[in-house]
């Protein structure tokens, strides 16, 4: 651990920080349906859509309407990745004449994107054509995206909304946040993407001579759009097969730096959202305090476990840290931080590969992930999942003074309290379920490439990363099996939405109960008390829950690993 490396993960915080209070201004009016800098251009466009598509933007959804809105939209959206990637060889755009994709690597892989998860049993490159990852992967990066973003909003409305029976209208949600939020960062973005050096480009493939004279096909193509939307969108679906680790993604340390601030850049501004929706701006800082303090608890755990390395490398005369698996032109720190930001985040892009972490140094992301992703999370689903344990805080806090929590002015009951552990309750449902299957499954058990906790944690993380909609893989898990297609796409549909049902109806229940000003009695929620409080409850939901598997494999390996130190 280094001061240029501390240095590096300061500056990264200060400059999210630093963004959150003018895009939260910037996002709130235009979900406000207020005037913005862009409305000149953008809003004959908006209005055109509503046209062609039937909408009537002036009329709002209950929250049960605009859940099953949701759902119908992801259901096309289903429809068109599957049938793209079953029909890419008869399709054009695709110079490297790659196949029709198997049905269940379609069927994993649809799922997969209408779920923001962007899990990929596959290497793009070899796989898929330019128009499938244009057409069918991109574009659901933003529609991803943007539905978690309204859905974080409409929540946001449950809160702020007095005696009302409506928490907006996602059609009208999507298409703003698509068209006045993601459009017009990702064109910008993508600019810069090209200026590092990354491909744009519908030509073929170009081939090479190396130094040895032997030929080599380098793969090219639509690179930086996609990579884009993938990092600001928090989707993480790579372009090519070792994803941000490929210098055609992430060709410079500008690039890398550039990319991690994009991944939590909205994620943390919805707090901001938050608080000028609800009247109060402490309400949104509160809050993201809450992911900060977990969020750096992380990055130094992982930064310590891989600048010091283990005894065993040691021993091999491998010392100052661990550099298996990292690219030296990000080096230690710069990959540390990301594996932790991708994590906290539902990114799942990776500029190096998790599975050659330290133990401990890879059990983080696994307790990001598992602790639900709500430290800033995905752009959207963090901000509702981080909502979901303030409303269980608030009841616990409740029971202690023996009064009926309140928060902003709604007073939180038993429906409310009901909603929310549902919802938290299912991802363990699902990791842990389909751990323990594959474990004793002889044929799951062949895709492990390594054996004992190691192995272990491979499956694990693997569900973990699928039910939390990440993405992003331990690499040493073979995941293109009929058994592995199939159960990673039911924790991905699982983990997306039902953990939304809920989130909508505890949106419609708040919506429709009365306002109360805050009185003497009033639990306040802007200050270091409510803060320790949330993050208590989120570790100790989250231990419950998920520690028993944890120690399993990280915390045994770490300990065989250290062998020598410790005895």
């Amino acid at each position: 651990m280094t001061f240029i490396g501390w240095t590096q993960i300061v500056l990264y915080c200060a400059v999210v920080v630093a963004l959150v209070k003018p895009l939260g201004w910037y996002m709130t009016r235009v979900f406000s349906g207020e005037r913005t800098f862009l409305s000149p251009v953008l809003r004959p466009v908006e209005r055109g859509l509503y046209w062609i598509g039937g909408v009537d933007e002036r009329r709002e959804q209950h929250w049960l309407t605009y859940a099953v809105a949701m759902l119908l939209f992801h259901v096309g959206g289903f429809l068109i990745i599957y049938g793209l990637m079953r029909l890419q060889a008869l399709l054009p755009f695709n110079p490297a004449e790659q196949s029709a994709v198997a049905e269940d690597l379609s069927f994993n892989t649809a799922i997969s994107f209408i779920t923001n998860t962007n899990w990929q049993n596959y290497g793009g490159e070899s796989t898929l054509s330019y128009l499938v990852q244009m057409l069918g992967l991109t574009h659901q990066n933003f529609l991803s995206a943007a539905t978690g973003i309204a859905l974080a909003v409409a929540l946001i409305r449950g809160f702020s909304r007095s005696s009302m029976r409506t928490i907006g209208n996602f059609w009208v949600d999507v298409t703003r946040c698509t068209l006045y939020v993601l459009l017009p960062i990702c064109v910008v973005y993508t600019l810069f993407l090209v200026w590092q050096g990354m491909p744009q480009t519908l030509g073929a493939y170009v081939d090479a001579t190396t130094l040895e004279g032997a030929k080599q096909t380098i793969a090219v193509g639509p690179v930086a759009s996609q990579v884009a939307i993938k990092m600001l969108g928090t989707n993480g679906g790579g372009f090519f097969n070792a994803n941000a680790a490929h210098p055609f993604e992430n060709p410079t340390a500008l690039s890398n730096f550039v990319q991690m601030i994009s991944i939590f850049a909205l994620g943390a501004a919805l707090t901001n959202v938050f608080g000028r929706m609800v009247g109060n701006q402490r309400q949104g800082w509160a809050i993201l305090a809450v992911m900060g303090v977990l969020f750096l608890a992380g990055v130094t755990v992982t930064y310590w476990a891989e600048a010091n390395g283990t005894s065993a490398l040691s021993a091999l005369g491998l010392s100052g840290g661990n550099m298996e698996g990292k690219e030296v032109r990000f080096g230690i720190v710069a990959s540390s931080l990301f594996a932790v930001v991708t994590t906290a985040a539902s990114c799942g892009a990776v500029n190096a590969m998790h599975d050659s972490f330290t133990a401990l140094g890879g059990m983080i992301p696994l307790i990001n992930m598992q602790l639900g992703e709500i430290i800033v999370g995905g752009v959207g689903a963090g901000l509702y999942g981080m909502l979901l344990f303030v409303v269980l805080a608030i009841f616990v806090a409740g029971l202690m003074v023996g009064r009926t929590p309140e928060y902003v002015g709604k007073k939180i009951e038993a429906r409310e309290v009901k909603m929310a552990m549902l919802a938290i309750l299912v991802l363990p449902l699902m990791y842990l379920g389909w751990t323990a299957v594959a474990v004793v499954l002889p044929s799951a058990v062949a895709s492990m490439a390594n054996s004992g906790p190691h192995g272990f944690t491979e499956v694990l993380y693997a569900y973990t990363s699928a039910t939390g909609n990440n993405g992003s893989a331990f690499a040493g898990l073979t995941g293109n099996t009929f058994f592995y297609n199939l159960t990673l796409a039911s924790s991905m549909f699982v983990g997306r939405f039902f953990m939304i049902i809920p989130a909508m109806a505890l949106a419609g229940s708040l919506a429709g109960k009365k306002s109360h000003p805050a009185s003497a009695g009033t639990f306040p929620t802007t200050g270091g008390l409510f803060v320790g409080l949330v993050v208590g409850v989120i570790l100790i939901i989250g231990g419950l829950t998920f520690f028993p598997a944890l120690a399993l494999g990280p915390i045994v390996e770490h300990l065989a690993m250290n062998a020598n130190t410790l005895f």
